[in-house]
């Protein structure tokens, strides 16, 4: 970002100066439409000496200016401020000292002065009070070294953090950790907080937590998100999150070589724009799936995958299952899907007996799914599963025991552009795939994911807490939906069918389809969880919630109802 910046100023000739002016003014636009309004508010701004200080400042005065009170706390003095940071801190502290302003600013050069300052803002031990009642408080026999805020007797509405911004590389401390606490504090209390650009003490550049860290209601980042707004834990600290553009041209993004992306509505809207869908199809024209799943006592899985991929808009879904498995599955996978029988091994799951009968109705077939509730304690069915990898003859998505049946991942097997493979592994699954401890791979999830997509060409859909799709190019995609009530059985089964059933409508762009399976997976889960609650929603609740996820996304079922 700095580089981004930097290019902006000296390409673009747009001063830095503007630059700042333009991200306090988003900030502002943000808090204004997140609190209906601002005029009469009393919010409290605290500023770091550096740039995202400047941030904060520029943002102060332009709350000022639509009719809020601001009371701008500076940790440090303003004569150790440099450049536009200075230039803003200036103003702001030139406007606080007109006749009646309702900008106030002050510096708080210590822990002790800043604990000075709160203790007016906190005027007793409960934390749950925080009416400001400075102005009848002067009386105190100790009166404060330092000049004070002037608007008693009111409670704040909002406060901003514009402490640290991007860059920090170690935990805050001394005077910066003590405002981190207070305003954590502010927050338990009630009082929203505004990030500027990302929560301080959060390292931009990672998703750890290195040490005290504001949690905001609301964070408002410049041009691109960074790695701490979007992965866990440390996304959890930033509350809702608005990218604002502030005038650097998006090419220069391009140009810094950005491999990260952050999954937004319109890229969903657009693809599923462009799926095979037109009024006049039928149902071989939107795909047809095979889905090889469940085994004796696992047939639930087997049902997830069939009815979400049915679900997902696909035309034809038959689901190829065990044979004594096969009466409990029709009996219980949506009404529109087929089945097939499978020839099984002594303890109900499907055996290599079955790898020509598999081949024969997946060449009938536009992408084939395999694993859910497969089994994988039989050598028959780990061979069954390498067989039908290494013999397709259609795109593969590939989950559950199907890839417990492939780990470690072998060498000869290699996706392509024309029979694309998609895994779908959680943490354990990816750590049997690579032979990585499970804690390694957690704490760098999106590099091993690149990695073994890059080098096996194949697509990794690595589930958690912000889902994260590899391609083969080296292109990681982070996905925002999604929610902890998801953290239930069978919700991996139902990604499977859901991307099966997409890359069957869109054959020629198995990586997009995957992206829009994973992101409109989380949409579905969101709406269960609002319409069940997080913690009582079941799998089969997503299923039920897709139809309404793809009408939040905007797909074109109203044009073509029309």
């Amino acid at each position: 970002m700095r580089e981004v910046d930097r290019l902006t100023t000296e390409r673009y000739g747009l001063p830095s100066f503007q630059l700042m002016e333009n991200a306090a003014i988003s900030v502002v636009e943000a808090a204004e439409k997140w609190l209906a309004g601002l005029a009469g508010k009393r919010g409290l701004v605290i500023c770091g000496k550096g740039n995202n200080g400047g941030d904060g400042a520029a943002a102060a005065r332009h709350l000022h200016l639509r009719g809020a009170k601001i009371d701008l706390i500076l940790l440090g003095k303003l004569d150790d401020s440099r450049g536009d940071a200075r230039r803003n801190l200036e103003l702001a502290s030139a406007i606080s000292q007109a006749q009646r302003s309702s900008l106030i600013f002050v510096e708080a050069h210590t822990e002790k002065e800043l604990d000075e300052i709160t203790e007016w803002l906190l005027p007793n031990d409960d934390p749950g009070f925080w009416a400001i009642t400075r102005g009848t408080e002067m009386s105190r026999a100790t009166p404060l070294a330092i000049p004070m805020p002037v608007h008693p007797g009111m409670q704040y509405d909002f406060a901003v953090d514009a402490i640290f911004g991007t860059g920090l590389a170690r935990p805050a401390s001394g005077l910066f950790a003590h405002a981190i606490d207070f305003l954590l504090k502010a927050r338990a209390s009630g009082i929203p907080v505004i990030a500027v650009d990302i929560p301080s003490g959060l390292p931009s550049d990672s998703a750890d937590l290195i040490g005290p860290a504001v949690r905001a209601d609301l964070t408002v980042t410049f041009t691109a998100p960074k790695l701490a707004s979007v992965l866990p834990p440390a996304c959890h600290q930033g509350g809702e999150l608005i990218i604002s553009s502030i005038g650097s041209p998006s090419e220069l993004i391009e140009e810094a070589g950005a491999n990260l992306t952050l999954v937004e509505l319109g890229t969903i809207e657009k693809w599923l724009a462009q799926s095979r869908r037109g009024p006049d199809a039928n149902k071989g024209d939107v795909g047809k799936v095979l889905i090889v799943a469940g085994s004796r006592g696992k047939t639930g899985a087997a049902c997830l995958s069939g009815g979400s991929a049915i679900r997902s808009g696909t035309g034809l879904v038959t689901v190829a299952t065990p044979r004594s498995s096969q009466s409990v599955v029709a009996s219980q996978v949506a009404i529109e899907c087929m089945t097939e029988p499978l020839p099984e091994t002594e303890s109900g799951a499907a055996s290599l007996d079955a790898l020509r009968g598999v081949l024969e109705l997946a060449a009938q077939r536009d992408v084939l799914a395999i694993g859910p509730g497969l089994g994988a304690s039989d050598d028959s069915t780990r061979e069954l599963v390498r067989g039908v990898v290494l013999n397709r003859g259609v795109p593969i998505v590939i989950d559950a025991d199907g890839l417990n049946s492939l780990a470690p991942w072998p060498e000869d097997i290699e996706g392509s552009a024309k029979l694309p493979i998609i895994l779908t592994p959680h943490p354990g699954e990816m750590a049997r795939l690579t032979g990585k401890a499970i804690s390694e791979l957690v704490s760098n999830r999106i590099d091993i994911a690149r990695k073994f997509a890059v080098d096996h060409s194949v697509i990794v859909v690595l589930k958690g807490s912000r889902t994260i799709v590899a391609a083969p190019d080296g292109q990681v995609y982070i996905n925002p939906t999604g929610n902890a009530g998801m953290a239930t059985g069978g919700t991996g089964d139902v990604l499977t069918g859901i991307i099966a059933g997409l890359i069957a409508q869109k054959l020629d762009d198995p990586v997009g389809a995957t992206i829009a399976a994973v992101y409109l997976h989380g949409l579905a889960g969101d709406v269960a969880a609002r319409r069940y609650g997080a913690r009582a929603m079941i799998a089969s609740d997503i299923i039920a919630a897709l139809g309404e996820a793809f009408i939040e996304v905007g797909g074109d079922e109203e044009r073509l109802i029309k």
